[in-house]
Order: C-alpha cells, then structure tokens, then sequence
C-alpha cells in the first residue's frame, strides 16, 4: 500500500480525536451563558447549540485556506514536506488541547492551529535552507508568511483588552438601567434592549454564519450597499415584537435572546473554526490527489496547488459537523471547560478553583485603593444611587440542594452574548484575525467585574483564574511553536518510521489521559453526590463522619506502611508517589474543611450541637492528616537528600509501630463501616497502649543520642516520625472519645 495513504488514514484518525478534543474545549465559548443563567433547560440549550454546530460546520468551507496558505507559501515546499507538517501540525494539535482539556482552561484553537502551521513550517524551512548551497537564513522570509502571524499576535493583545474593557463598560451601564429587578422595569424598556440584542445578533448570524453559502453570493451585493438600512429595519421590526410580547404575553424576552445567541456563537464556532481541526487533513487530501496525478515524485512535486482555492467536499463538512454535535452532548470534558468559565463568572461564593498568587493579590488591592479615591470624589448621595441598582435580590440558601442557584441572571448572559456577537461579527467584518474563545472568555470575565461578582470574598481567586487562563493562552502560542517544531523534526531525522511512532505515542497518551481523566471525574462526582443532601439532621451527621472516618483512617493506615517499608528499602521513587497520595488526601481534607459553612448551612435548625460536633470531627480529621503528610515529607527529604539509612533498631521500632498502628486503624475501619460504635470505648483503652509505647520509644532514643548516635539527621527524622506518629494516634483517640460521647449524649436524649 502506498506509504502515502497511510497517512492520509492516520490524518483522518488524528482529524476525528481533534474533532472530539477541540469541541470539548471551544463549548465553553456559546455554552457559558446559557448554563451559567439556567435561563433554558441544559437539554433546550444543547439543542440550540447542536443545530448551530451543524449549520456552522456546512457552511464553513470559505475558511479551510488558513490551513493551505495562511500561514507559509505552499509553493516553496515539496508534497512529502507539506505531510510532514500537517502530520506534525495534527499530533501537536490533539495532545495540546487535551492537555487543556484535562485542566478545565479554555484556550484558542485558532492559535493553535496558526503557531503548530508555522512552528513545523519554520522547521521544515530551516531543513530546506541548510541542504541549500545558495541559501541563509535570510530567506527564511520566502517560506513562510509572517506578515500574516504577526497580524494574529496583534490580533490577541487587542481582543483580550478590547472585549474585557467593552463587555464591562456595556455590563454597567445595562446594571444601571435593568438593576437586579429587572422584572419590575417598563415594557418599552425589555423592548428597546431586546432590539438592539436581537438585532446585533442576527445580524451577526447573516454576516458572519451564511457567508460560506452559495446563498449569501446572490445577496451580498444588497446587504453590501444598504447594510445601514437593514440593521434599522431590523432594529425596528426586533423592537416592535418585543414590545408586543412583553406587553401582551408571559415570554421572557431575555430567554429568546439567550436562545438565538447562543445559536449565533455556536454557528460563529462551528464556521469559523471547523479549520482547526480538519483543515490540515482536508488540504493533505488535496495535495495528495494532486501529486497522484502528476505522476512527480514526492520530494520534487511543488505544493503551489495549495495557494488555489479549492472547495470542500460537503460530505466531509456534514461528517464533521455530526462529530461535533455527538462530541457536544456526550463530552464530560466540556462541561469541565465550561464549568471553570462559568466558575469565574459566579455571582455566588463557592468553592474557588484557583489559588491566589501575588499577582492577583497586588491587583485587588490596587483596585480597592482606586474604588477608595473614587468614592472620596463621587457625591455620597449618587454613590448609593449607583449602589441602589447594583443591590441583588436576598437569595435563600435552600436546604434542597437539588435546585441550583444561577450563576449569574439573565441580564448579564444577554449581554455577554451581545457584546461577543458584535465583536466578533466587526472582526469578520474587516477581516481581523480574531479568536472566539478570548473574545467570549474576556466578556465574560469583563461583564461579571462590572456587575460586582467579584467581591472581597471572591476577587484574589477569580483575578488570579483568569491570569492564569490569559498565561495559558500564550503557552499555547509558544507550547503549538515549539512542538510542532519538534514533531517535524524528528519526522525530517527519523522518515516514516518516525511518524508512525509519533502517531502511536499520542494515540497513547490521549487514552491514557482520557482514562486519567475520568476516574477523577468519577471519583469528583461521587463525592460531588454525597454532598447534595439537603435538611440534614443529627443521624446524617452521624452517618457522613462515619464515612469520613472510614474512608479516611483506611488511607492512612496504608500511606503509613507504605512510608515504613519505602524508607526501609530507602525507595526514593515509591516515596515520592506515596507523597502524591498524601497530598491528594491532605487536598480532599481541606476541601472538607472549606465546605464546613455550607455544610452548617444545609443542617436543620435543631442541629446546632451537631454543628459543633461536626467542627470537631474535620480538626482531628485535618490532624491525622497533617501528621501523616509531615511523616512522608520528612522521610522523602530525607532520601532525597542521600542521607544515611536508619539503623535496624530504629527501623524495628517503626515497624512495630506500624504492625500496632495497623491493627487499630483496621479495627477503626471496620466499626465506621458497621457503624458498631458500642465497642469504641474498649478499644479506646486498649489502644492507649501504644500511645505511651510511642512516648517510651522517644525517651529510649533521647538515651541513644547520649550515648551511642552519631548521626543527627537520623535522630532529627526518627524523633519526626515518632512524634508525628503520636499525634497521629493521639487526634485518633481523641475523635473516638468525642464520637463515643456524642453518640452517648444523643441517646439518652
């Protein structure tokens, strides 16, 4: 078989997984304001957007150029050079948005695209120059087009400071005028701003989502010259329907323009870049049956064929569009992008996905610095004016947990929607290279700043996401460069050989990070579904300990042996992976222990000495992991550090440790399991035991160091492991005495 429709399977394979992972990351972009305002049911949304997917995906053929000329000149290359790039471009693609995936950030698969074309083009052009007798690298220029990339840069820095500093200013000014109680304002008002929405938005569905079509060919020269006229016309007839539904039915007209926004953006999407994912394979099909037919050999037939405009085959734009729409429904990973968006955006406080750096710490305070000199300038009297209309609506906290507080009203997702859908439809307008997902992502962040979503409780966090989200995108720039760059490389050094073994390497580590991937997503929402429990009282508090308790102290036991017998083998490998578990348990504690007030909150009002009691258990939970985390840090620094191993003596008493801690945290298990809280008080007693057989062990090494150790860094992570083992049997004991006399108390009572 041709070595060549080898490739061509391998580019269509690669072309699918891309389908699935840039799908998975691009929802983000028309589905966050849909599911952050749950204005319509998830099912109603998903709808909307898959028919926008699909009409985008088979108008989009107009847009496959960037992947033939748009970046480097097809003509300087030859057709086996121009596979190496697409297969080098596809592999890139696939393991750098995966990798995002996994994260939960939204990145630009525009950009990705753009710098993996131009990493293995600059590549495969450096290969041409130096295997040339005549040429430097001066001529590197005639390769590639980087008029074109310089123009993309550009085009990033000015979208993200463009849609960040519109959607905010639009976002306030629409607070102002709407409020928190929007359903109390005129009728003309709901009217007014729905024209100017809908108009905006179908407007951008013309420009932008049927200008692939053959259709839009008969009519572009009349939307071209009364453009002005159409939008008024259209602003009228927009404004007039919402007047009469406002007025006269019970539609929310905030629905509808969530509704068609959505379908425009996703349309946006699907249209603009379908090319990101299939455009390398569809322009390597094409190269390939013109080289077929040439009857040239592969390294002597010039690529300029690709600098024509050649059409996409609609078959392959349907496929592609039914692959979306299958990835858009059944994807956890989307939900996982979209969720840290919406995260962002939250009106709510809740659980913060990033930690704060300094970085965002100096911006929140700069900005409370700037708020204080803007409210010793404003008039007191038009500062609670301004105050008035951003005041939200009190919002009980339900004891149900199955019924979800919006993220975020109606309000602010029409006009997130809004504000992306002008942007972007200006951008194609003048044929700016333009990324949705950073236009969409910053109106977003702007729009939720303006509105006061990020408070004192919530700013450091949500500021430090999105600088974190902003990094990413120009990692991706750099990460697409360099890798692709390196792909192509070992293509050019290694030939087939080292293309299959590239394909098969991330075809490896897409499973790998897919079963990664979902295994915590289980685990996640296992824990997620133990927490949606609502009106608890004294019993489920009992019976949620209980299973903290067991799963907790099963862990332990097990990271504690472990730590003995790596140390006794001085395994610094299974140390170290030992200490990823501890951390893993040590976040899961602390997740724990930040949900505490939401925990209280969802307990019944009879259930104060529960809360207490509940407190009590998560510090000596949050003890017992500590000791255990310091056990492990100490002793994998310790092997790190090359030091000396423990004596056998000090290594015999540890194990004797670890044989008694063993025994009593099984038994532990076993009664939190059965819930068999009769017997607690006696192993209590019994276990007291090796509580003091700790402290006589400390006071036997204190005696060695006085005679006979030479070694204080030994003594110094023996008496660390010692102490630490006996605060952790300590916190143990102390958490069942406290069990045992709860469950007593309640008894009687």
């Amino acid at each position: 078989m041709d070595i060549y429709i080898l490739l061509l399977i391998a580019l269509g394979t690669l072309a699918a997984i891309d389908l699935v992972v840039g799908v998975s990351n691009d929802a983000v972009n028309f589905l966050n304001s849909g599911i952050g305002s749950k204005a319509l049911s998830f099912k109603t949304l998903m709808i909307i957007a898959s028919v926008g997917v699909f009409v985008g995906a088979a108008t989009s053929s107009g847009m496959m150029e960037v992947a033939r000329k748009g970046i480097f000149v097809p003509g300087e290359f030859y057709f086996n050079e121009i596979m190496f790039i697409f297969m080098a471009v596809m592999i890139t693609d696939i393991i750098l948005l995966d990798v995002f995936n996994n994260l939960g950030l939204p990145t630009s698969t525009t950009v990705s695209l753009v710098f993996e074309l131009l990493g293995a083009a600059v590549i495969t052009a450096i290969f041409k120059i130096y295997s040339s007798n005549s040429e430097t690298l001066s001529d590197l220029g005639k390769y590639i087009n980087s008029a074109k990339a310089l123009e993309i840069i550009l085009g990033i820095f000015l979208s993200i400071f463009i849609a960040f500093t519109v959607g905010s200013f639009v976002m306030y000014f629409a607070r102002l005028i709407y409020s928190f109680h929007y359903k109390m304002n005129k009728n003309y008002l709901h009217a007014v701003f729905g024209g100017i929405a809908l108009t905006a938005i179908t407007h951008f569905i013309v420009l932008d989502g049927i200008k692939g079509t053959p259709f839009y060919k008969n009519i572009s020269g009349f939307v071209t010259e009364n453009e002005l006229l159409l939008i008024g016309g259209s602003f009228i007839i927009w404004t007039l329907i919402g007047f009469i539904l406002t007025k006269f039915t019970k539609i929310n007209l905030l629905k509808i323009i969530i509704a068609l926004g959505t379908f425009s953006l996703a349309l946006a999407f699907a249209g603009n870049d379908l090319v990101n994912f299939i455009g390398a394979p569809i322009a390597a099909l094409n190269s390939y049956q013109a080289w077929s037919a040439s009857g040239i050999q592969a390294d002597e037939f010039s690529m300029g064929i690709l600098a024509q405009k050649v059409p996409t085959q609609t078959g392959l734009l349907f496929l592609a569009g039914l692959v979306m729409v299958l990835t858009l429904w059944f994807s956890k990973k989307a939900r996982h992008v979209t969720d840290t968006e919406v995260g962002l955006a939250n009106d709510n406080d809740g659980e913060e996905k990033f930690l704060p750096n300094d970085v965002s710490r100096v911006a929140v305070r700069s900005a409370q610095y700037l708020n204080n000199l803007y409210l010793a300038i404003i008039p007191k009297s038009l500062i609670e004016k301004i105050d008035q209309r951003f005041k939200k609506k009190p919002i009980e906290l339900p004891l149900d947990k199955s019924v979800e507080i919006p993220a975020f009203d109606q309000v602010r997702a029409s006009v997130n929607l809004l504000i992306s859908s002008v942007l972007i439809s200006i951008a194609t307008a003048h044929k700016l290279p333009l990324s949705t997902t950073y236009v969409t992502f910053m109106v977003a962040m702007g729009s939720s700043l303006a509105d006061r979503a990020w408070g004192l409780e919530s700013a450091v966090y949500r500021v430090a996401g999105v600088l974190n989200v902003i990094g990413g995108w120009f990692m991706t720039a750099l990460v697409a460069f360099v890798t692709a760059g390196i792909m192509v490389f070992l293509m050019h050094l290694g030939g087939f050989a080292a293309v299959g073994v590239l394909f098969i390497l991330a075809l490896g580590l897409i499973v790998r990070n897919y079963y990664t991937f979902y295994t915590s997503y289980k685990e996640k929402k296992a824990r997620q579904e133990k927490q949606i429990v609502g009106n608890r009282n004294i019993s489920n508090v009992v019976d949620e300990t209980s299973e903290h308790i067991s799963e907790i102290v099963k862990r332990v036991n097990k990271l504690y042996s472990n730590v003995c017998d790596d140390l006794a083998a001085h395994d610094l490998n299974k140390l170290k992976k030992n200490k990823k578990h501890v951390d893993v348990l040590d976040k899961e504690v602390s997740d724990l222990k930040n949900g505490v007030f939401y925990y209280i909150k969802s307990l019944n009002n009879d259930s104060v000495e529960a809360s207490h009691f509940y407190i009590l258990i998560l510090k000596y939970i949050q003890d017992i992991s500590q000791s255990i985390n310091y056990i492990s840090t100490a002793t994998f620094e310790h092997v790190n550090n090359n030091h000396k191993k423990l004596k056998k003596n000090q290594m015999d008493d540890l194990k004797n440790i670890d044989n008694e801690l063993d025994k009593f945290l099984k038994e532990v298990e076993i009664i939190f399991q059965n819930k068999n809280y009769a017997v607690l008080n006696q192993l209590i007693e019994e276990k007291y035991q090796l509580f003091r057989h700790i402290e006589k062990l400390i006071n036997s090494q204190v005696n060695r160091i006085r005679t006979e150790e030479s070694s204080p860094k030994n003594s110094t992570l023996y008496f660390s492991i010692l102490l630490e083992s006996k605060d952790l049997v300590d916190a143990t004991l102390k958490m069942l005495e406290l069990y045992g006399q709860f469950r007593v108390k309640n008894i009687n009572s």
